[in-house]
């Protein structure tokens, strides 16, 4: 029996969940200001160094760099998606590697909540989960601030329960 690729890393039947869209334009913002602080140095190095011929050529990567990363934003923001179910979490993200994490509640050992300034000023977080095993912590970036203080309850409070054996 052959298995859909899809069904591989986004099992069906389940309440899957999306991050906030507003982590495309984080991510977009992000972009264009390392991008535009990287070709300005280059820019300034190499035009010292040569002139005109050696600003034109960081110009043009600058633009490829910035029209290449605004295509695969919208694309990496869809890939992410977790779903919560009875015994654990389902964190699914990656568009050329895909990639399907599975953390039983019972495994976890704390959850973290992190939000930098940037993140802050769109009002997302990121919520990571640790486990005994770093091959199995998940993280989930993008989620609105209210989102990111629930789940963390909830996973808090399905870890507790099933490392007490209830």
């Amino acid at each position: 029996m052959a298995v859909d690729q899809d069904q591989l890393f986004a099992p069906p039947g389940e309440a899957w969940q999306q991050v906030s869209h507003k982590l495309v334009d984080l991510r977009r913002l992000v972009l264009l200001i390392t991008v535009t602080l990287v070709a300005a140095v280059a820019g300034v190095v190499l035009g010292l160094i040569f002139g005109l011929a050696g600003v034109l050529p960081v110009v043009g990567a600058a633009l490829i760099a910035l029209v290449w990363g605004l295509w695969l934003i919208p694309r990496n923001w869809r890939a992410w998606g977790y779903a919560e179910r009875l015994d654990d979490l389902l964190v699914t993200h990656g568009v050329m590697y895909r990639r399907l994490t599975v953390v039983p509640y019972g495994r976890m050992q704390f959850v973290d909540v992190a939000s930098g300034p940037l993140e802050r000023r769109y009002g997302l977080a990121t919520v990571q989960l640790h486990t005994a095993s770093p091959a199995t912590d998940a993280k989930i970036p993008g989620l609105p601030a209210a989102e990111a203080a629930r789940l963390r309850d909830r996973l808090s409070a399905l870890g507790e329960a099933q490392a007490a054996g209830l």
